[in-house]
């Protein structure tokens, strides 16, 4: 299993933007697909973006499309999500994950490796 470690949160005024990055342990990076998850207040883990291995191709969830970027750095085994346009409703706590070998995917549970989430806070 690869090892996440996500960084780059904060609080941020609607309107904002701020880029996450999830660093990656292991040689295999390039072989995962890789994908960002968020958890807010009272509501249930919702798919936010994912890239695949190979291909690089991308998908949103229709809340952040537009606003969020996805991208991956296979030589800092690093995955990042620039999000600009920041409203409050995108406050949570944003989780990357990774799932080997597997085409893109909404569904959390076919991910095998998670991060520990890092905070993001949009204020009115």
């Amino acid at each position: 299993q690869v090892q996440l470690v996500e960084s780059g949160g904060g609080l941020v005024q609607a309107g904002g933007s701020l880029r996450l990055s999830c660093a990656a342990s292991g040689r295999t990076f390039s072989a995962y697909t890789m994908g960002w998850f968020r958890l807010a207040p009272g509501k249930e883990r919702e798919f936010v973006a994912a890239i695949r291995w190979g291909s690089m191709s991308t998908y949103y969830a229709d809340s952040v499309k537009g606003r969020f970027t996805i991208s991956r750095d296979n030589a800092k085994n690093t995955v990042y999500l620039q999000m600009d346009s920041l409203k409050p409703e995108d406050t949570a706590v944003y989780y990357c994950a990774a799932r080997m070998w597997g085409d893109i995917t909404v569904d959390p549970g076919s991910f095998g490796s998670w991060g520990q989430g890092t905070q993001v806070t949009v204020s009115s």
